[in-house]
């Protein structure tokens, strides 16, 4: 019998998986409804309980009554799992792949245990519109989550009702306008600076709120210039709302003078901690002079990201700027915990009750198992894991690291695969459909593509020496099809269920649909039906 162990490896390197992933002709289950079928019968109504209720729709006002039924699938059991098996098997995920290739979302491992303890009845079966004596348990574990990110931050009061990092970014501008508006500056202030290697959430949030946004591009070096910054300064500057380490993985050694720029011309300076799992124990919000930051929750805390929810967006600001925070925020008297509600300088409520309690819970007891200690050793093996990945990632034919040569990067890199496409005519996308044969994810960039032909990868302290390896081993290979026969990378992908798309659609508002109404109308199919 062949030993499986020892065809893993040659030479010391780990040989690439089989991979095939399965692939479902599977329509959406609107289209699998089969009219009058059924996946359970409940019994009918007894005539006591008929009798003692009563029509109960009756009782409902007019304009809350459908005029019609409601347009569900209709399907058996067996149907519906199936459907979701199949979707299931052609899906990606910690579970199954090494998803160093997620980027800036900062994929870490989710222990299995967390995961239970948000589903105990006693987290699923809360209401959020209890009173708050019966929910003294979940509210003691969320005012104490909040002291813990304090102590991280070195900020002064968090709110976390916010559903995802970008909510906190767009709570934080709004908290800087209302903080301009309180000192009766708002007309004046109506600027925030930020930098294009920061999430773009920082820009498109200031800019919902109202602000015209200044962007900073990167001196020769890739730091942020402080000599455009103090250009861009001025009596109209509302904020300063900027990552760092950006989405480069560069971490600005200068920080404190860009917060000191800004604060000389009354601005207020936000900091953009989404990915803070490579600073964590080492540098705080605090001790460079910001005003306010935010945790996504779902990525540096260990929650999942979810993709668009559920996540949880932790906002911290001094206390100067705490009137400010969300409505309502958590308090303790001494005796019980109770909700906040008298906050006549809030800026309200920008998400319904709480909070995302499932994934403060799964921080709080992610933090809790690892300690002071032991979250200063997440970002130790995360800046481990990445300058290995650099240096390895650097071997590869056709790939750089544009900005900060020769120096190291803190828990990510975005990297250029130009030279590769200048010699091969394989563009980056490309690159991450081939690697999708291999059973992994790819992420290129944030638009705009200022580095050219980019790849971001993160690799956290989640992964193993080995799980790196593999992950190279695969670019690697890439990287040589595309030298020797760049058909197979321009075809790809030949395994995996992810498929080429023409872009035009997607460009034109008219064809998007969230939504399969909507779709029906937008389409002739519709149309016809």
């Amino acid at each position: 019998m062949q030993s499986i162990t020892e065809k893993r490896y040659t030479d010391g390197r780990p040989n690439l998986r089989r991979f095939h992933q399965a692939k479902w002709d599977e329509p959406i289950i609107f289209e699998l409804s089969n009219p009058g079928e059924r996946g359970i019968l409940p019994p009918p109504i007894e005539d006591g309980i008929r009798d003692a209720v009563g029509d109960v729709t009756s009782a409902l006002p007019d304009m809350l009554r459908r005029k019609t039924p409601l347009d569900l699938p209709e399907m058996a059991q067996p149907q519906v799992v199936r459907h979701y098996m199949r979707l299931s098997q052609e899906n990606l995920g910690l579970d199954l792949n090494i998803d160093i290739g997620q980027g800036t979302c900062t994929m870490k491992y989710s222990p299995k245990i967390n995961e239970q303890l948000a589903r105990t009845p006693q987290i699923t079966e809360l209401h959020p519109l209890q009173p708050e004596e019966t929910v003294q348990g979940i509210l003691e574990i969320m005012y104490k989550f909040e002291q813990i990110l304090k102590e991280i931050s070195g900020l002064d009061r968090f709110s976390l009702q916010l559903g995802a990092g970008s909510a906190a970014i767009y709570a934080a501008a709004s908290i800087i306008r209302a903080y301009h508006a309180a000192r009766r500056d708002t007309g004046q202030r109506d600027e925030i600076i930020t930098t294009i290697f920061s999430h773009p959430s920082d820009a498109a949030c200031a800019k919902t709120a109202g602000f015209n946004v200044i962007t900073l591009y990167p001196d020769d070096d890739g730091y942020p210039d402080l000599n455009a910054l103090k250009e861009a300064v001025s009596e109209r500057t509302a904020g300063l709302m900027t990552a760092n380490p950006e989405d480069t993985g560069i971490f600005n050694p200068r920080i404190a003078e860009f917060v000191n720029v800004v604060h000389k011309a009354g601005g207020l300076c936000f900091y953009d901690q989404a990915n803070a799992n490579g600073v964590l124990g080492i540098t705080r919000a605090r001790e460079a002079g910001f005003d306010l930051c935010h945790f996504n929750l779902h990525k540096t805390f260990s929650t999942p990201h979810g993709c668009g929810g559920p996540g949880a967006g932790a906002l911290g600001v001094i206390e100067a700027l705490s009137p400010f925070l969300p409505t309502p925020v958590l308090a303790y008297d001494g005796e019980r915990y109770y909700l906040d509600y008298n906050r006549p300088q809030s800026i309200g409520k920008v998400r319904a009750f709480y909070g995302v309690v499932p994934a403060v819970l799964k921080a709080y007891a992610w933090v809790m198992s690892l300690g002071a200690e032991g979250l200063k050793e997440v970002s130790k093996t995360a800046v481990l894991n990445n300058n290995y990945l650099l240096k390895k990632m650097l071997e590869i034919p056709g790939v750089s690291a544009p900005y900060a040569k020769g120096k190291r990067r803190i828990e990510q890199v975005r990297y250029s695969w130009e030279k590769l496409c200048k010699e091969t005519g394989v563009h980056s996308e490309e690159i991450g459909l081939r690697a999708a044969d291999f059973g992994v994810h790819y992420w290129t960039s944030h638009h705009p593509f200022i580095v050219p032909e980019p790849c971001t990868l993160e690799p956290t302290e989640s992964f193993s020496k080995a799980d790196l390896d593999e992950y190279v081993e695969i670019l690697k290979h890439v990287a040589h099809e595309a030298y020797t026969d760049s058909d197979r990378v321009k075809t790809a992908p030949h395994n995996s269920t992810v498929h080429r798309t023409d872009q035009a659609p997607f460009d034109d508002p008219s064809q998007w649909a969230i939504t399969w109404r909507a779709y029906l109308k937008k389409t002739e199919r519709g149309k016809k039906g």
